[in-house]
């Protein structure tokens, strides 16, 4: 198995479902207790769905929390292990399946907005969801994004797209095998959204309180309503 490749990012987080189940429960990843959970929340929330589709959405976290607010909330994402223990836990409605066959329809219906929430870590396989979320949008629905900021965490590396190594630091004991990513500029996140027929709305930077530096980035999309230049 080629250790840079959207294969490997499945085979590393089916092997790691656990540790991540208890590192989300437990509380144990300080960037999202005290910064990007809520932020995730409020930008969902800011737009008054009566449905969300969570893609990529682990062991359903951001779905319960949906659900209190959002009359229908559906969970999908590719590693069985994480949707039953979503299932185990309430609240939602969660389905197992990959990016790949989500492009290909798996998921019916449409949404008031779509989410992902630091859930596209892989090359093709994003690219192939993005093409399929404008059919899983209601016609004023919404696509958002929050994911790792390309500027604090490009690190050392040079600041252009492709395979990083995968780390667990931060997120508990028990983690084995990471799963590598794939790091795109602003300017290369921004061309996937225009490529695949979205208009974006808002782009912002939460702000962690001791660092002082963006602890993610979110983007706010819609369905682009004319053809854009260039």
């Amino acid at each position: 198995m080629d250790p840079f490749s959207d294969e490997k990012v499945i085979d590393a987080w089916s092997r790691n479902a656990s540790q991540w189940t208890d590192a989300v429960r437990g509380r144990h990843i300080e960037s999202r207790e005290r910064v990007t959970n809520r932020a995730i929340v409020d930008a969902v929330l800011g737009y008054s769905p009566q449905s969300v589709l969570d893609v990529g959405c682990g062991e359903g976290w951001l779905v319960r929390a949906l659900s209190e607010r959002v009359n229908t909330v559906v969970g999908v994402d590719a590693i069985p292990s994480l949707i039953e223990r979503a299932r185990a836990a309430g609240a939602g409605d969660y389905r197992q399946a990959t990016y790949e066959e989500i492009a290909l329809g798996a998921v019916d219906g449409t949404f008031d907005v779509v989410v992902c929430n630091f859930s596209l870590i892989g090359r093709t396989s994003v690219e192939q969801l993005f093409s399929a979320i404008p059919s899983l949008l209601s016609p004023q629905g919404v696509l958002i994004v929050q994911t790792l900021h390309p500027a604090s965490s490009c690190g050392d590396l040079p600041y252009q797209d492709g395979w990083r190594e995968g780390s667990w630091a931060g997120f508990g004991a028990g983690f084995t095998d990471p799963a590598p990513w794939y790091f795109r500029t602003l300017g290369s996140w921004v061309a996937l959204f225009r490529e695949s027929r979205f208009q974006l709305f808002d782009m912002r930077e939460p702000i962690h309180p001791t660092t002082c530096k963006p602890a993610s980035v979110i983007f706010i999309a819609g369905l682009a309503r004319t053809s854009l230049p260039g």
